[in-house]
């Protein structure tokens, strides 16, 4: 899933890319890709891109007043291109949910918003305003934008896992799977610790890793095409997606806890003081 450095790049790409440039025609392949009915989107059609941001983990075009906001979900993507098929795709055919020209069709460049698999979460919001978009109207303070003293405020009496507090985007917005489990390797905690019973020097551990691989990453995804953003991330990750392999910092196997459609990874010697934790899925399947 593309998380904030990411969204981060890819909202650069457009700035770069994009801004200044009319919508000459939008392509719904898709048509549960659009969250909205009013305004239409054929309303797109004709402004000008004045701008591209982000909200957590939501890419936000500003067309003039009129946003298109993308959540990519799990499997979702942007490509762009120099040059689009002038053909209308058809709907329902391979991964393609939504195709926005922006020049004209056949001539100008534009981008794809595709999404890989069965199980579909790619969504599309057109908007006045991108807090209509429901998602975006509960996120939490951005994780780059958290001080050391709000984030203790944030997670003081908080009863969950770490793991999950740190990808509660109502709580803090921005940090999804793979960042949190690089954010907790680099702090050298567990993914299992309440996150409310961090003492000081936790909690001073946490925010500065938070800063620094968020920071890292950003400044290693933004100006990267956005065809090798998936590859970029991967190349920089520690402990995440790294089953079975030696963590780079002590040399210990990285674990991993699997869960019904998820998993997440750890090194015992850095983060849980020698002890593998509990995978109950593992555990399920020994009996």
């Amino acid at each position: 899933m593309p998380e904030l450095p990411e969204v981060e790049a890819l909202a650069e790409h457009l700035r770069e890319h994009a801004v200044g440039r009319v919508v000459h025609r939008l392509d719904v392949a898709s048509l549960q890709v659009l969250k909205t009915f009013s305004p239409p989107w054929t309303e797109l059609q004709g402004r000008t891109v004045t701008g591209a941001g982000r909200h957590g983990k939501h890419l936000d075009l500003d067309c003039d007043g009129l946003h298109l906001v993308v959540h990519l979900a799990r499997a979702g993507w942007l490509r762009w291109s120099d040059t689009l098929s002038v053909a209308p795709p058809k709907p329902g055919k391979g991964p393609l949910a939504l195709r926005v020209h922006l020049g004209p069709p056949g001539e100008g460049p534009g981008f794809d918003l595709t999404e890989a698999g069965t199980k579909k979460g790619l969504a599309a919001w057109i908007v006045t305003d991108p807090t209509d978009v429901p998602g975006v109207a509960r996120l939490g303070p951005d994780a780059l934008s958290v001080s050391r003293e709000r984030l203790e405020e944030l997670f003081k009496g908080r009863t969950e896992r770490l793991k999950t507090a740190l990808t509660d985007q109502t709580l803090m917005a921005g940090i999804g799977n793979a960042y949190s489990d690089e954010i907790m390797h680099t702090a050298k905690l567990s993914p299992y610790a309440t996150a409310g019973k961090l003492n000081a020097e936790a909690l001073d551990r946490l925010h500065v890793a938070i800063v620094d691989v968020l920071n890292d990453a950003v400044a290693r995804s933004v100006g990267q095409s956005a065809a090798r953003l998936k590859g970029e991330k991967r190349s920089g990750l520690r402990v995440h997606a790294r089953t079975g392999l030696p963590c780079p910092v002590c040399g210990d196997t990285v674990r991993e806890v699997s869960f019904a459609d998820r998993a997440f990874q750890y090194c015992p010697t850095c983060q849980t003081g020698g002890k593998p934790l509990a995978d109950r899925r593992l555990s399920r399947l020994l009996k």
